[in-house]
């Protein structure tokens, strides 16, 4: 299947997160850092998801995975419903640890954000690839090693640690990956073989990504669909192309408007005749989860704001359900904004 090609609706899909709400415990009393998240990963298929720092994409990720430290006390609630390889499906939120440790590394597999505190300093790079292999596919000791030294050939040599971390990720072929902001601090060009191996591992083993970024110029070359997220919630969900050609949230509007090629590409559209050197920025900053805005979170940052904005936080609203990517959005002028 092709990047960006929609799917039908009746497929199933590989990853269905319904209403996912994580709390922390903190001395300030219980932080509600995600609410109400809901999005479908289609097999074979690359979900982005996206939003400032702050917005909820890594705990999301946590909470499917159940990573959270204990010391957090952290609260997760709704469904997470994922398909196995053999057709089976489990609900990641209703997993116990044991459960949970028996799919991560084989079924499910994450690229931190930070590969240098993820790695064991004092175990080689063969043997930690090694002892995924061992406890998930049975291997022996000399077997698992020539499968590290394989994994290792396969995803070469430059930016060590990412590629690291990738070949750690890959090792038991994973039928979900979760990929955690996999090119942050990198330069262009290493940025760009790495996108270019996390899709050709991809076409060879058929997983599905979860691509955790606030980059959405990677967001365009990469991913078949976004999900948009602000302050905990999904505001917006399209396919790459009707995102990018007609965002429907003022937020994600806002993201666009950053972009020096889109701006540009709409100045032009719009027949102005000399392109402006400042681009538009969103005013304002994200509320903080100890005290939320009492409607939509965004509102105090939008320029096309309501009295009923203020009233109650919106649904997310289903545009379109006969294929996938879904396109949702959270916003009361959404029809407005079409």
């Amino acid at each position: 299947m092709t990047a960006h090609e929609s799917v039908p609706s009746q497929a199933a899909p590989r990853l269905d997160v319904r209403a996912l709400s994580t709390s922390f415990a903190t001395e300030d009393g219980r932080i509600q850092s995600v609410a109400d998240v809901s999005f479908r990963l289609m097999p074979g298929q690359t979900l982005a998801l996206v939003g400032e720092s702050g917005s909820g994409k890594s705990v999301t990720s946590l909470s499917l995975m159940g990573l959270h430290a204990k010391t957090s006390h952290a609260r997760i609630e709704g469904e997470a419903h994922f398909v196995l390889r053999d057709g089976r499906s489990v609900d990641l939120l209703r997993l116990d640890q044991k459960a949970l440790r028996g799919l991560r590394g084989n079924e499910l597999a994450m690229i931190f954000q930070e590969p240098m505190t993820s790695l064991n300093p004092v175990l080689t790079v063969g043997e930690q690839i090694a002892e995924s292999v061992r406890l998930h596919m049975g291997l022996d000791k000399t077997g698992a090693l020539a499968h590290a030294r394989r994994m290792l050939e396969l995803v070469e040599i430059p930016a060590a640690a990412q590629r690291v971390m990738i070949a750690l990720a890959m090792a038991c072929n994973p039928t979900l990956l979760i990929a955690d902001e996999p090119t942050t601090a990198l330069d262009v060009t290493i940025q760009a073989q790495i996108l270019s191996l996390m899709g050709r591992l991809q076409q060879e083993t058929g997983m599905s990504v979860l691509f955790i970024t606030h980059n959405l110029g990677v967001v365009a070359q990469y991913a078949d669909a976004i999900a948009v997220m602000y302050a905990g919630r999904i505001v917006e969900t399209a396919g790459v192309h009707d995102l990018f050609a007609a965002p429907r949230h003022p937020y994600t509007q806002g993201l666009l408007g950053c972009l020096p090629g889109v701006a540009r590409k709409r100045e032009r559209q719009a027949g102005a005749g000399v392109l402006r050197r400042r681009l538009d920025a969103i005013p304002g900053q994200v509320s903080s989860p100890l005290a939320p805005p009492p409607g939509c979170a965004f509102a105090p940052r939008c320029s096309r704001r309501l009295d009923a904005c203020d009233a109650a936080m919106p649904a997310l609203e289903v545009i379109n359900a006969d294929r996938w990517p879904l396109r949702q959005v959270r916003c009361i002028r959404a029809g407005e904004t079409a």
